[in-house]
């Protein structure tokens, strides 16, 4: 994905609620569609794995930036943090359904970011986003525009193994 590196600072830029992502990422590897990157935080360095959607839906809105993120904690021993970022702000208390397969996970929303309602459900996302081929999650602007996105989860396994060591 070629594009992954032309939107990594768009991504920075989205993450307000990690103001350490505002320093400059360094691009590790790309593991078919999920890149990896690190930054140096104050506590440590930090690595994580994003990619954009394969496809967008409806077609006639203009979605932005889109992203799937997930984190490496510093110093856990892989602890993951999956983030769903897109370019618009959700509806306000709103949740983005995230499925793989025929599992289903519910993502709080906050601004332009959506989290793990259960952080219990992180290992579970991870487990299935290991194992599913693709990943499609549903959300809501805050104009009310239903939007659906698809994520291919090829290489997620190997771009995870390649951060889980990140010091």
């Amino acid at each position: 994905m070629y594009k992954l590196t032309a939107l990594v600072s768009s991504l920075v830029l989205a993450v307000s609620t990690a103001p350490a992502l505002a320093q400059s990422a360094t691009k590790i590897g790309q593991h078919n569609a999920w890149g990896t990157y690190s930054y140096q935080a104050q506590n440590g360095k930090v690595c994580y794995v994003l990619t954009v959607p394969t496809d967008k839906q409806p077609p006639t809105l203009d979605h932005g930036d889109i992203f799937f993120f997930v984190s490496q904690r510093p110093g856990a021993k892989p602890s993951y943090e999956p983030q769903f970022i897109a370019s618009y702000e959700f509806q306000s208390n709103s949740k983005v359904q995230v499925s793989v397969g025929n599992k289903s996970f519910s993502m709080f929303t906050k601004g332009k970011s959506a989290w793990v309602e259960n952080p219990s459900d992180e290992p579970a996302l991870i487990a299935a986003m290991r194992g599913g081929a693709d990943m499609k999650v549903a959300a809501k602007s805050k104009r009310g525009n239903p939007t659906n996105y698809t994520f291919s989860l090829k290489g997620i396994s190997a771009a995870l193994g390649s951060i889980a060591q990140c010091k």
